[in-house]
């Protein structure tokens, strides 16, 4: 075990003696080390509190432990659980100050990495039961009037889930692009018939399956029901953030789509789309609908949400 011997009856406590231990952890020949106090194993990212404890421990003479970022004589750094004792005489006099080291720096590191797997896990099992969530409602809620439809219609939200998912592992379950997203989701569907607007957003990981879910009911039913269902029918969704709320709201405008009494008979996919925003995201939902087709708002808190996962 690395150990050195300081003497504080000499200014500034120097070390007096250093075993080969220590001399191989810290890279110092011996004639670089006696004589010296210690503290020319700190560096520049050594904590200044540490210091200040070990400090207190030497004036107040009693035994002091710490774990403190310590650098070589190369450079390289280390961590280093350093123990100091004072060594007195029958009479109590303090004689010496006595120290051992140990590099614990695969120790921290190994401490580090069960940390971040232990977050990790618990990320994952967040993100598995908000997804499961999901689908849970989303099996619940679909309704059809065939067996056959209602299959298609779960396996096509399923999809738009799993769509938005990729999209996360690819960008390592950081943000992702609204622009990006919703255009994933109106792939199948849009044939150049949907017009989107807004500036660039960086949807927060939490949002993104919901929001997902969200476009991919719109456009399925449009494509079903309303808009996209006729020739000449068209799309149009906008967004913007209003940073003074802290709300993400999205806009849904149809044309050319067929009557709004014979759209509303239809269902529409209203249940799940209200679910969607004000159950789970807790936002608001304006559906109405205009001779041109449905008109819709969604407003999400995108800040005060995502804090929360």
């Amino acid at each position: 075990m690395p150990m050195v011997v300081s003497d504080p009856r000499q200014p500034d406590n120097p070390i007096v003696l250093a075993n080969h231990a220590f001399l191989e952890m810290s890279g110092y020949s011996k004639e670089e080390v006696l004589g010296r106090n210690c503290r020319f194993l700190q560096g520049p990212e050594t904590s200044p509190q540490v210091v200040a404890e070990l400090r207190r421990g030497i004036a107040e003479e009693h035994d002091v432990e710490v774990e403190l970022l310590n650098y070589r004589k190369d450079g390289s750094s280390f961590w280093n659980n350093l123990f100091i004792s004072p060594v007195h005489d029958d009479d109590g006099s303090l004689l010496y100050y006595f120290a051992s080291q140990k590099d614990v720096t695969a120790e921290r590191e190994a401490r580090k990495q069960e940390a971040a797997e232990l977050r990790l896990l618990r990320e994952v099992d967040h993100r598995a039961k908000n997804v499961l969530a999901l689908v849970q409602g989303i099996v619940r809620m679909s309704r059809t009037d065939t067996v056959e439809r209602y299959a298609a219609a779960v396996q096509g939200r399923v999809e738009a889930l799993a769509k938005a998912h990729g999209m996360l592992s690819e960008r390592r379950w950081r943000e992702v692009p609204l622009a990006k997203l919703i255009e994933a989701e109106l792939q199948p569907f849009s044939n150049g018939r949907v017009r989107l607007a807004g500036p660039p957003i960086a949807l927060p990981s939490s949002l993104v399956q919901p929001i997902a879910l969200l476009i991919y009911e719109l456009v399925a039913n449009a494509a079903e029901h309303g808009a996209l269902s006729n020739i000449e029918g068209r799309v149009s969704i906008d967004w913007q953030e209003d940073s003074a709320s802290e709300r993400l709201v999205i806009r849904w405008r149809e044309n050319g789509g067929p009557p709004p009494s014979e759209l509303r008979d239809a269902g529409f996919g209203s249940r799940l789309i209200t679910a969607i925003v004000e159950r789970q995201l807790r936002g608001t939902t304006k559906l109405e609908w205009h001779p041109g087709g449905l008109v819709g708002e969604f407003s999400v808190p995108i800040r005060r949400l995502a804090s929360q996962f």
